[in-house]
């Protein structure tokens, strides 16, 4: 049958359009900027290569690269990356699990290298590892971005998508996660507690297990290095700036005790004002206890004193005591959180446990905080990063981030913990080391 003159005219370019708009619909793509989503996860956490220009670089044959995206379904999936050669022809492998693909870059302008397709068999994190395996030149080219194409029904991808306000920085660190406790209203209070327990293993270079936070300040440990490990006591200025230097004399945080070894400073970049450390050998396995105090001296100004020690070996250290002007205030918003503050490391996972949480007022009565609200800064709030997660075991809270497991928590749900089996703290104040 020979189509008629209205037939072509009207009724086929219709097919074709629609054709069109179904295929369209069926299929999509993804651009993942290698930048802010990309790791070196052997032979050890290291540097990911980004240059200014966004592209990845590197040139170690053993060093292995391993991009991160999270879909929200099973799915076929085409990988692709954007790539260059300047430098000289190159082999790359890409694998995902036990399928592994070369693919040859030897354009000198950027352009689309087709990778191979993948089955996703559930929802969750996707990680590709690239690693080179030939090179002519210096360098194994220069890389952009990772590009995924699926034509599954529905499918969504989520990554750090650019670079908007330092995101590659904040999005390779990973997403801090937060507990807020519930306290007695209408009541002055004048002491934190808490304790903190970090499960062997979940204890990464660039960790901050924060224990007792305040509107002014915070308390906690980290890991600092392979050898260094610290208890860190820290009051912001009122002065709102991120360069210590410029804080008014009237408005700068005072030292007013230390303890044994504690190296007092400034700190900057994120607000800026007083700060206090102790090198100490704390260990994953082990519950350590950290007690802050807050008190109004009657002039404009209040004073933050924390203690921390091993409460198996029943030890209390004083840390230090700081005098913050133009503050008068008792305990507020107490809280704690979970934080990596290393982008190289934000691919390793952390998890730690809350518990025996308690607040002390002005008569000294303890109240029991069996309750907390669950929150997450932008990096995960913004889907950057979906690996976050905190919840209740036993009469504990945990938190958990990073590591891009497959679990992502609600922020804003109240999380309800046993109570604690034990009685309230047993704390001689006056018997605490000297401020």
């Amino acid at each position: 049958m020979i189509p008629t003159a209205r037939f072509c005219r009207f009724v086929l370019p219709a097919l074709i359009a629609t054709l069109i708009a179904n295929s369209a619909a069926l299929a999509a793509d993804w651009s993942i900027p290698l930048a802010g989503n990309t790791f070196r996860t052997a032979p050890e956490p290291g540097g990911n290569g980004a240059q200014r220009n966004g592209t990845i670089v590197w040139n170690d044959p053993e060093a292995v690269l391993s991009v991160f995206f999270h879909v929200d379904r099973a799915a076929e999936i085409e990988l692709a990356m954007t790539a260059s050669a300047s430098n000289g022809r190159a082999v790359l492998k890409a694998c995902v699990a036990e399928k592994c693909f070369e693919s040859v870059i030897d354009s000198e302008e950027l352009s689309e290298q087709h990778i191979g397709r993948i089955k996703v068999e559930a929802p969750g994190y996707v990680r590709v590892d690239l690693q080179g395996a030939e090179r002519t030149g210096g360098n194994f080219g220069e890389l952009k971005d990772l590009v995924i194409s699926s034509d599954t029904d529905g499918l969504k991808v989520d990554f750090v998508r650019n670079n908007d306000g330092g995101m590659f920085y904040w999005g390779r660190r990973g997403p801090s996660v937060h507990l807020s406790y519930q306290v007695p209203r209408d009541v002055d209070l004048r002491y934190a507690y808490s304790e903190i327990t970090v499960p062997e293993g979940q204890d990464p270079i660039g960790t901050f297990y924060m224990a007792n936070g305040f509107g002014q300040g915070y308390f906690g440990m980290q890991v600092n290095g392979p050898q260094e490990r610290r208890v860190l006591f820290s009051i912001w200025s009122p002065f709102k700036t991120d360069n210590p230097r410029d804080i008014p004399e009237d408005q700068r945080i005072v030292a007013l005790a230390r303890g044994p070894k504690v190296h007092i400073g400034e700190f900057g970049n994120e607000g800026s004002g007083g700060q206090s450390y102790l090198v100490y050998p704390w260990k994953a396995g082990r519950t350590y206890r950290f007690l802050t105090k807050v008190v109004p001296d009657g002039k404009g100004n209040t004073v933050y004193t924390s203690w921390f020690g091993d409460k198996a070996a029943d030890e209390w250290i004083l840390i230090a005591s700081f005098r913050r002007p133009k503050t008068d205030t008792h305990l507020r918003g107490f809280h704690s959180f979970l934080e990596s503050f290393d982008p190289s490391r934000g691919h390793l996972a952390r998890r730690a446990f809350y518990g025996n949480v308690w607040v002390c007022d002005v008569e000294d009565n303890w109240h029991e905080c069996p309750q907390a609200r669950f929150t997450v800064d932008p990096t995960g709030r913004n889907r950057h990063r979906l690996d976050f997660t905190g919840g209740t075991a036993g009469n504990r809270f945990f938190l958990r981030n990073c590591g891009f497991f497959d679990e992502t928590g609600t922020p804003g749900r109240i999380f309800t913990r046993e109570a604690a089996d034990v009685a309230e703290p047993e704390i001689s104040f006056d018997q605490l080391p000297s401020e």
